[in-house]
């Protein structure tokens, strides 16, 4: 029989494959077409915020000198501080909310053992399946009868038990060393002691990642609050910049100007948890 050593110097005696420089060509051409389609949108929406109107219709794609115009006019027509702290408040609160409640489910259809366990999980699965516009009339009756209509309660609690993070955390739970519960157990600590004190420090890389995928979702959120939130001082951005494109003539370089601001905090929380978040979505625990 041939060593591990022998098939290498065979291996490295082998002639080299002359498709490889090619394959590896079309990958890149390929990853290549790929970043521009992605990032093309987000150089067009910061090149259209510093042009006008007009020069956005022609299709201009370099940097123009309506910048301060743009900026002024925005901040004009609209309230920016109240309505990103609407948006602010209602993403947080959800998100905190989403991440304790979530996490929680996730880790007790794991840790705790039970005949009905998989049948209700899988029930919560199928429940994915329905369109949340199916669910909207039957929700806004329910809030409307609660007197919580045009308040941001009733923007958050739809959302705060979330099925997919439910399930996430449920899938990334596998991964948790069941040595450390048990050594904890021993110790003497309760389960919500184990759970605050042993599995949020491992699982921090899970949390990171959902606080994105929540944050973003809640933040973007557009559905549901145009048809709750009905006065024009709990409006959300989305909601705004969505009025703005309803004109009979929209600024396109005001309502780009305003999108740019709109994305800016998800991306600051994206970078200050793009680590962590890699690690959470490859079920790295630590």
């Amino acid at each position: 029989m041939t060593s591990a050593a022998d098939r290498a110097v065979a291996q490295a005696k082998a002639p080299a494959n002359p498709w490889r420089p090619v394959r590896r060509a079309i990958v890149y051409v390929l990853l290549s077409v790929a970043a521009f389609v992605s990032v093309f949108p987000f150089y067009w929406m910061i090149v259209g915020a510093t042009n006008t109107s007009a020069d956005i219709i022609k299709g201009k794609t370099s940097v123009g000198s309506a910048l301060v115009t743009n900026a002024m006019t925005f901040f004009t027509q609209v309230d920016a501080v109240r309505v990103f702290w609407n948006s602010g408040v209602i993403a947080v609160v959800a998100t905190v909310l989403t991440l304790a409640i979530s996490s929680l489910a996730g880790y007790g259809f794991e840790m705790f053992r039970s005949r009905t366990r998989e049948r209700l999980f899988a029930f919560l699965l199928l429940l994915l399946s329905i369109p949340f516009a199916a669910m909207m009339v039957p929700l806004f009756v329910m809030f409307s009868q609660a007197k919580l209509v045009n308040t941001f309660t009733a923007v958050i609690l739809p959302t705060v038990a979330s099925i997919f993070i439910i399930f996430y955390f449920r899938q990334t739970t596998k991964a948790f060393p069941t040595e450390l519960r048990d050594a904890a157990r021993i110790d003497g600590l309760k389960e919500w002691q184990i759970f605050l004190f042993v599995y949020l420090p491992v699982m921090r890389s899970t949390y990171a990642a959902a606080t994105i995928i929540v944050f973003m979702a809640n933040w973007n959120n557009y559905l549901w609050p145009l048809v709750v939130l009905q006065t024009a001082e709990n409006k959300t951005i989305t909601l705004i910049l969505s009025g703005l494109t309803a004109a009979y003539t929209p600024d396109y370089g005001l309502i780009l100007f305003g999108t740019v601001l709109a994305t800016l905090p998800t991306l600051i929380i994206f970078f200050l948890l793009q680590r962590r978040f890699v690690e959470g979505m490859l079920g790295a625990v630590k």
